[in-house]
């Protein structure tokens, strides 16, 4: 079972990020390999935020999650 490690910040702000790349995909002002490079980070980002985790954070033990106390 993976353990979250997004928080609610870092959640807000991924998708925030795919949702810019996306509009500026279907605006037309990215393009060509850039334009697939960055969907491909943005639905990384969109994935990450949905399942409340994060891979690259686990060899650096890091977590933006509240714990509970």
């Amino acid at each position: 079972m993976m353990k979250q490690n997004v928080g609610l910040f870092d959640k807000t702000i991924r998708i925030s990020a795919a949702l810019i790349i996306g509009g500026l995909y279907f605006g037309g002002k990215i393009s060509g390999v850039t334009a697939i490079v960055l969907l491909v980070v943005a639905i990384v980002l969109l994935l990450t935020s949905m399942l409340n985790f994060c891979l690259l954070y686990l060899p650096f033990g890091l977590s933006t999650r509240r714990q509970k106390k």
